[in-house]
């Protein structure tokens, strides 16, 4: 039995109109999400938080006026978009949220870089914890058992320890960020896999970058073999990726140890980052 002829028209036109407002949806996503966003950052920020921030994150406070209020917008945002979800019976609260979100809005405070696009969970354990690891060697399959205090997934996830984080986070000057550390991974993962080398949105600039991350990283090595101190320490030295997370650490919390033993490394976090800690510091 044939269906009448407007009846299949209808249809049709159903159809094109089902499709056109998929579209239009798909389009408009980007602007959505922009407005959305402008909404978060334009809200009061709670009064509850400023008193976590000026207890848990004094480095908030040594900002200049312009960037504490892009850090409390930034934040904002991220806790709006990013879910947390506590491991070993570690409990979320306001305050394991909001000093998580004050240490991963540190390096998104110059540059309109997205919200960590990749991230959307951050996991919390009330300190250490261990990771299973299978390493291969040759024909043999090796477990390895590590203690760690945080992780950066590909997969969209960063692990953290609560412990860790409220030391670092009390203790700036010492220039270890177990959060800085992870959420410089997730930039550095948004093209990929973590290997140092973000996205700098230019082929010059990318060069410029791996010119002066090899220098610094053989530099680091040298001074390692010989003996010397360098603020960037042994784990630093490890492979590329480790290398810029921890670089990213000093930066926010030693920037004039690392400017002096680093000077052209710093020269590129500083134009990476869109901000100078030496300022503010």
């Amino acid at each position: 039995m044939r269906s009448a002829p407007g009846a299949d028209a209808m249809a049709l036109l159903f159809l094109a109109l089902t499709a056109a407002l998929l579209c239009f949806w798909l389009l408009s996503q980007p602007w959505r999400q922009a407005r959305r966003r402008a909404a978060l950052r334009a809200k009061a920020f709670p009064a509850a938080w400023r008193a976590i921030l000026r207890r848990n994150v004094p480095q908030a406070a040594r900002l200049p006026a312009d960037l504490q209020l892009r850090l409390k917008r930034q934040m904002q945002v991220f806790l709006a978009e990013k879910s947390f979800i506590g491991c070993a019976g570690q409990v979320i609260t306001d305050e394991v949220r909001v000093t998580i979100a004050a240490l991963a809005a540190l390096p998104l405070l110059g540059r309109a870089r997205g919200y960590y696009p990749k991230l959307h969970t951050v996991l919390v354990y009330p300190g250490a914890f261990i990771v299973d690891r299978v390493r291969h060697q040759g024909p043999l399959q090796m477990q390895d058992r590590q203690v760690l205090s945080g992780e950066s997934w590909g997969e969209g996830q960063v692990v953290l320890s609560w412990d860790d984080v409220l030391r670092d986070a009390a203790t700036p000057g010492r220039g270890h960020n177990v959060a800085v550390h992870e959420f410089a991974h997730q930039l550095d993962q948004v093209k990929g896999l973590a290997n140092g080398a973000p996205w700098l949105g230019s082929r010059a600039r990318q060069a410029r970058w791996a010119v002066v991350m090899q220098q610094s990283f053989d530099l680091l090595r040298a001074r390692l073999a010989a003996g010397e101190p360098d603020p960037l320490g042994d784990y630093a030295a490890t492979e590329p990726a480790e290398f810029f997370a921890v670089a990213s650490e000093r930066f926010f919390g030693q920037p004039w140890a690392l400017a002096q033993a680093h000077p052209a490394l710093y020269g590129e976090l500083r134009r990476f980052y869109e901000v100078d800690p030496l300022l503010w510091s």
